[in-house]
């Protein structure tokens, strides 16, 4: 399911340049596990050797200008080839250094920062977790208190992160600190690139409902980090933040729902009451689709506001799949027992379980309710 935008003439040509290389590289045991993952964060075992692949041919980040490794192409070859990857059942790469931490680098690093990392995050050499959440400062992300206090030419870091996707994994963090409590609060906070190997980091799981070992508690004690990995002025981390929180909210989600609802509709012995429902998810992601094209190609209106709508409509229509998914699956939403059930549905619940927090992460959506009635009403 495509909208005109994604059909014209002149992008036939790319688009079969993209199957032909999905239909030759894409290995078959990545595209089943990928077809077996409860969240969009696959684990590394799957997502990095994907990402190697697609590094080699030059196509690991293509939303990255060509000057820092990406492959030039146009807004709307860059949604052709997401909507490819998505129908091929492609594992989604980490979007943590990729798609978040990168282009702030690009944008805020120096150009020693900039030579350093970005070629150890397009090569998957590095590998990010982000720490913005706290115990005390999730939505209210202004109110953190992770202290960062200048040591010599280091920074001291007490205190916790907490919801950290894969920083079990992960040899890097992005953190937001506090380095000054004058003023407003999020006139003292900072944004530093840190090692996840430096000495007084813990790193504690959290398991969710679903079963997963995804998310964790990062404790934080005497940890040194150089004052050189500071991103952007000190207490000027709050705009870092927000420039990377626009990557974060906004983005292809049609694509990849698309593709999840076709293969629900493929499946046998869905009623008409079930089938009537996933027609009219299929017409709401085709809005979806539409409005992500045109805020990708700049027609009017405000980044910010394309992001905060984005993340509602793709977010809550996600979680409605879900539900549909579970609905269809019926007892083998619950039970796998013999591996037989169609992998769409043999995690269906836990999909469902994972996705309760899509409305929450990236700023819950009702804070995003409140910043769309900001940015229309002034």
């Amino acid at each position: 399911m495509l909208t005109d935008a994604l059909t014209e003439p002149g992008l036939a040509d790319f688009r079969a340049k993209v199957r032909v290389f999905l239909t030759g590289n894409l290995p078959d045991d990545l595209r089943r596990a990928a077809s077996r993952a409860t969240s969009v964060f696959i684990d590394p075992a799957v997502t990095l050797p994907w990402q190697r692949i697609l590094n080699a041919r030059g196509w690991a980040a293509p939303d990255w200008p060509a000057e820092f490794g990406g492959p030039g192409w146009s807004e709307i070859e860059r949604y052709i080839f997401a909507a490819e990857c998505a129908a091929a059942g492609a594992p989604g790469l980490a979007p943590m250094g990729l798609k978040m931490v990168a282009p702030v680098i690009m944008h805020y690093g120096t150009p020693e920062q900039r030579a350093h990392y970005l070629p150890r995050i397009l090569s998957g050499e590095d590998y990010w977790c982000q720490g913005f959440s706290e115990p005390g400062a999730g939505s209210d992300l202004a109110s953190l208190q992770l202290r960062a206090v200048p040591d010599g030419d280091d920074y001291v870091l007490n205190g916790s992160k907490i919801w950290t996707t894969h920083a079990h994994f992960a040899n890097r963090m992005f953190a937001l600190v506090r380095t000054s409590t004058e003023g407003k609060p999020q006139a003292g906070i900072s944004f530093l690139l840190l090692d996840m190997k430096a000495p007084g980091i813990t790193v504690e799981p959290i398991r969710t409902l679903a079963g997963d070992h995804e998310f964790n508690q990062v404790f934080f004690d005497d940890v040194r980090v150089p004052q050189a990995n500071r991103l952007g002025g000190e207490n000027e981390g709050w705009s870092v933040a927000k420039h990377l929180l626009t990557f974060e909210r906004g983005g292809k989600y049609a694509p990849g729902l698309i593709g999840r609802l076709e293969r629900l509709r493929g499946e046998d012995g869905i009623g008409p009451v079930l089938r009537a429902e996933l027609d009219r998810e299929a017409i709401g992601l085709a809005a979806l689709q539409a409005l992500e094209i045109k805020a990708m190609r700049g027609l009017g209106g405000s980044p910010a506001l394309y992001a905060s709508v984005l993340k509602i409509l793709g977010t809550e229509a996600a979680q409605r799949i879900d539900t549909l998914a579970c609905e269809i699956a019926g007892p083998a939403a619950w039970a796998d027992a013999d591996g037989q059930t169609p992998a769409e549905l043999a995690v269906a619940v836990p999909r469902y379980l994972n996705d309760r927090a899509a409305s929450i992460y990236a700023g819950s959506n009702e804070i995003q309710r409140d910043l769309i009635a900001r940015l229309m009403l002034g």
